[in-house]
This record gives structure tokens, C-alpha cells and sequence, in this order.
């Protein structure tokens, strides 16, 4: 069985949940420590950990078999979460799926590959997975879910390019997508990021 850490309300119809992944490296403790900055306080709070606090061995654009079976594996874990708080009660328009780094470009794979009408998804410095992005690996019709997908225009990890191209595959889908990039090179959370979602998905 994968670990989960759940907190905050406890899932059920008509309440708000959501499943926050972490970056390479990181924890589940350490992503839900995003409570304190963002509108959760009524929801029902989610998070898978990463074996090793790893999702994925290689870049998230590296050749695609080379982060197998991995990455299958991790996007297995979040349909977990995910049937678990449906199986809970909650619907999939109040599922909210938050990503940092590594978790952004999960959430925004797992997004992409069942897309349906969510609460939202916020990928913080991520994009879509893949040495070059396939559309053929992405089913459903966001319904106008909104999505953050923000980031350093120069972050060493993850290209605007992929970033922007994140963008037009999700549109297409059906998201109303906000790409929001910053002139730094930080790889990080901007309290700008914050205020965004707290207005504009969790407000």
C-alpha cells in the first residue's frame, strides 16, 4: 500500500479536496505545508509519498522509457488519492490537484491523461511529461477547470518552452489555463503565485 498523509477535513460530498504532491526530494509533510499560505482551511487535504521522495529517476524530459516504470507507477498513486477521495464522497469538480517541481509535472500529467471538470490544478514550476509531449497520451475535456502553470523563465529544470507548450496542449482541452513566468531564475513559489490561486482557484 502507498503512503498517504491525510489532514485537514475529512472527505465528503459537497466538500472541497485536494491532492498536493511533492517536488524531487521532498515529502509529503513538506507539501502540505502550503496550508499555511493557501485557502485550505476547509478542505480535505491529500498527499501521496514518493518512494525515496523521488516520482521519477530522470528529467521529467528525458527520453520517455528511461523514467519507466516509474513515472507509471507514481501517476498509479495519484489515481489512487484520487479514487479514494471519489470513493469518499467528493466529487471530481471539487478535487484540486497542487504540484511543486517535480509534483507540478505530475499533476499536470495526471490532469492531462483523465482530464474532466476539477476544482483546479496548480502546477508550481512544472509542465507536461515526456522527451517531446504526445498528444495522443491525453483523453477527456477539462470543462473549463482552472489551471495555474507558473514558473522562472529561466528555471534549470524546467524550459519556458515546455512550460508554454503545457499551455496550448491543456487549452485545446478545455482548461482555462493562466501561464504565469517570472524574470528571475528562482526555483520556487512566489507569494505572487499564492495570491493568484487563493483569488483565482481557491477564492
Amino acid at each position: 500500500m502507498n503512503k498517504l498523509i491525510n489532514e485537514g477535513q475529512k472527505p465528503q460530498k459537497g466538500k472541497k479536496a485536494a491532492i498536493m504532491i511533492h517536488g524531487r526530494g521532498a515529502s509529503a509533510e513538506s507539501i502540505l505545508s502550503l496550508k499555511s499560505y493557501l485557502k485550505l482551511d476547509d478542505f480535505a487535504l491529500i498527499a501521496p509519498q514518493a518512494a525515496g521522495g523521488t516520482w521519477y529517476p530522470y528529467s521529467f524530459m528525458a527520453p520517455d522509457q528511461s523514467n519507466q516504470p516509474a513515472l507509471t507507477n507514481s501517476l498509479q498513486q495519484i489515481k489512487e488519492a484520487f479514487d479514494s477521495l471519489i470513493e469518499g464522497g467528493v466529487l471530481a469538480s471539487d478535487i484540486y490537484l497542487i504540484g511543486f517541481s517535480q509534483g507540478a509535472c505530475l499533476s499536470l500529467e495526471f490532469a492531462a491523461r483523465n482530464a474532466q471538470k476539477l476544482g483546479g490544478v496548480v502546477a508550481f514550476t512544472g509542465g507536461l511529461i515526456g522527451e517531446q509531449i504526445n498528444p495522443a497520451n491525453y483523453h477527456g475535456d477539462f470543462k473549463g477547470t482552472p489551471t495555474l502553470i507558473s514558473g522562472s523563465q529561466h528555471d534549470m529544470h524546467v524550459p519556458l518552452e515546455r512550460m508554454q507548450e503545457s499551455e496550448t496542449l491543456l487549452t485545446k482541452q478545455g482548461a482555462k489555463v493562466k501561464l504565469m513566468t517570472f524574470a528571475d531564475s528562482a526555483h520556487t513559489i512566489r507569494q505572487e503565485e499564492i495570491d493568484w490561486v487563493n483569488q483565482h482557484i481557491l477564492g
